[in-house]
């Protein structure tokens, strides 16, 4: 099990320039998700003692991402300039709240269409001083804006998640995916018709070796 100590540790080794008012943002993390949870179960029982690898950490594998394969997006998303990202099916927050606090000079749009799930997302957003989130209650289809990235968690099956967002971005999907997802994927990619080489995927366990995150990767999906 990781705690604050061990996530710190792993997370300023990899983002040496974060911040003292982030860190105080990621120990409050805890706290308020062990409340929350407690009135809104949107993290199971045995996950809420593992928040700090397998919920916050795991949202960070996005920007290890970025840094490691992705730079110019990194640094894009570093600069104060106007990016919007659409976390969509953000449930209690991933990965878009960790993300917001790393990059506050990101928009990211928190979306998911089951109410009490984004209750417990704007109240975590709200107690945490996040400016740069706004949370949204609906579905991807209804959204009326267009994003520069999308960023997900294992919401659907690739090609489910496809039609949700197709026209919805303008550059990529950083979608946090577990097992086998080849037949999905190849699916999404002929209804999107990217490209064969065009996706990319990322180990997480390339950055941090632990059980955890075994058979869980990045996918890097652009818009065409």
């Amino acid at each position: 099990m990781m705690d604050f100590n061990g996530f710190l540790t792993v997370a300023k080794e990899t983002f040496p320039d974060m911040t003292e008012h982030m860190e105080a943002r990621f120990r409050a993390m805890e706290g308020l998700y062990n409340d929350w949870n407690a009135k809104i179960n949107v993290i199971s029982r045995k996950d809420i003692n593992s928040l700090y690898i397998r919920h916050i950490l795991h949202s960070l594998a996005i920007a290890a991402y970025l840094k490691g394969v992705r730079p110019e997006v990194m640094e894009e998303w570093k600069s104060a300039g106007n990016v919007n990202v659409l976390d969509l099916g953000t449930g209690g927050g991933f990965p878009g709240i960790p993300l917001a606090v790393l990059f506050p000079n990101v928009n990211f749009t928190l979306c998911d269409s089951v109410g009490k799930k984004t209750i417990v997302a704007q109240a975590v957003a709200e107690a945490l001083g996040l400016e740069n989130v706004t949370v949204v209650n609906a579905r991807a289809e209804s959204l009326p804006q267009t994003f520069d990235y999308v960023v997900s968690r294992a919401v659907t099956a690739l090609d489910n998640f496809w039609p949700w967002v197709s026209g919805k971005f303008t550059k990529d999907i950083f979608y946090l995916k577990g097992g086998d997802f080849a037949e999905e994927l190849c699916k999404m990619m002929k209804m999107a018709h990217l490209r064969p080489g065009s996706v990319r995927t990322w180990k997480i366990q390339d950055w941090v070796d632990d059980p955890v995150f075994e058979e869980k990767f990045v996918i890097d999906i652009p818009a065409k």
